[in-house]
């Protein structure tokens, strides 16, 4: 007589339901550490383009991308027209060598330029705007963007959790207020200027929401 092939016992069921466990915990640990590292990169692109652009004001006394003597410094640059207002959206998309008008474009060209930034410096992509760690993009631009004014740093792409990271980290953590003001995705190339009042008043970590962070050079 053939013996009946028998069920999983209590301690294999056991041991499977650990290793499901380890693997899910696993998982999530891994999750947690892509975020935080996505935090601190966005945070250092932040500071990084600050130092960057200060350093730059002091080295030639004029705002990169505005500066009117880039031309004569550099000759594979374009001048700016030296008005104290970066010109142009901070997400604009150029194509070949950026004018006066596209100042936004101009100013990694100039950093660049000035080996205070990384990224190519030929014509054909010294506009482009540097990528940020969540795929999307930092861009400048002079205010007033979402109720900031002055020259403000903008970060594309965010997702909720990364965007209010960032946010408790400069400011207070509220999109509508403060230095460090936020708003849904917009359409590329859309110059922020929505006042603070049509922000959120909180960030949505769905894991589908997409912030554009603003802050205060």
């Amino acid at each position: 007589m053939k013996n009946q092939p028998g069920g999983f016992t209590l301690i294999e069921i056991a041991i499977v339901l650990v290793i499901i466990g380890l693997l899910l915990g696993g998982v999530l640990k891994g999750q947690e550490l892509i975020t935080s590292a996505k935090i601190r990169n966005v945070a250092n692109d932040f500071n990084g383009i600050s130092a960057a652009y200060y350093t730059y004001q002091d080295r030639y006394r004029a705002m990169p991308g505005d500066d009117p003597n880039a031309k004569s410094r550099w000759t594979t640059s374009q001048s700016g027209d030296g008005n104290a207002v970066i010109n142009g959206k901070f997400d604009a998309s150029v194509t070949g060598d950026p004018t006066a008008d596209q100042e936004s474009n101009l100013l990694w060209q100039h950093l660049r330029l000035a080996g205070l930034v990384a990224g190519p410096t030929s014509a054909a992509g010294s506009g482009n705007q540097p990528q940020n760690a969540a795929g999307g993009i930092s861009g400048v631009q002079s205010g007033p963007a979402l109720g900031l004014n002055g020259l403000v740093i903008c970060s594309t792409n965010l997702p909720g959790k990364v965007a209010n990271a960032i946010d408790s980290q400069f400011d207070d953590g509220k999109p509508n207020s403060g230095q460090v003001r936020a708003e849904p995705q917009p359409a590329v190339g859309a110059l922020l200027t929505t006042t603070p009042s049509t922000s959120p008043d909180a960030y949505v970590d769905d894991g589908s929401a997409l912030y554009v962070v603003c802050k205060n050079m």
